[in-house]
């Protein structure tokens, strides 16, 4: 039997990672499965687990260095070399201003506290809602996100969202290494690519973050 995860309200976050439509199927870069969270998620968000809410939003202005189309004769999951680190090109999506680009209208946002929109500088690519990727410096800049948690005692970070395997990883990373208590609400998040599911499993527990099921979540 699965254990129970007890919620200390007042410590804790749950933080939603990019729920767009573009990464619902249909959208110009879908995840599987993806609108399977919109209920559960919805249904959380509406529980009496959590005080605390935050989220992300993917933000992409037109032209963005991560889009294949930016770069003449790329095409969409090839990879680059940029500052040195390596970088996957996307399909153009999230870009600001477009429906792809919403928060997805059949969630609460009314409870959000704070939203970290990343990807905003067309130069610089960003994932995780703590840090952005590496800029032309080598450095990896803050979003502020870690400071305005810390700010209001949180402790410990839910995560769900999308995409599992790339926004979702990165968030839960930096999360942990910033000094917070992770969970990873595995049900409450898909993939891009399900082949991945195994490796990010054991990269995010080799962290220490905890993987578990929204089902084990029980109030303090």
């Amino acid at each position: 039997m699965a254990e129970n995860i007890a919620v200390e309200k007042d410590k804790s976050v749950l933080l939603l990672v990019d729920i767009q439509p573009d990464f619902m199927p249909g959208g110009a870069l879908p995840t599987v499965q993806g609108g399977a969270i919109i209920e559960p998620v919805r249904d959380l968000m509406q529980s009496n687990y959590f005080r605390h809410f935050a989220a992300t939003q993917d933000w992409h202005p037109r032209g963005h260095v991560s889009f294949a189309s930016s770069h003449p004769g790329r095409t969409s999951f090839d990879t680059i070399e940029l500052y040195g680190h390596e970088q996957t090109l996307w399909p153009d999506h999230c870009v600001q201003d477009t429906p792809g680009a919403e928060l997805h209208p059949a969630l609460p946002w009314r409870n959000i506290a704070v939203l970290i929109r990343k990807g905003i500088d067309e130069a610089i690519d960003s994932y995780s809602g703590f840090r952005n990727n590496w800029d032309g410096s080598g450095q990896r800049p803050p979003t502020g996100l870690a400071g305005y948690l810390r700010e209001r005692n949180i402790e410990s970070i839910f995560i769900c969202g999308l995409a599992r395997d790339v926004c979702v990883k990165w968030t839960a990373e930096d999360a942990i290494a910033t000094g917070f208590r992770v969970w990873l609400l595995w049900d409450l998040t898909r993939p891009v690519d399900a082949s991945t599911d195994a490796k990010v499993r054991e990269d995010l527990q080799s962290r220490g973050i905890r993987i578990i099921s929204s089902g084990q979540l029980v109030a303090a």
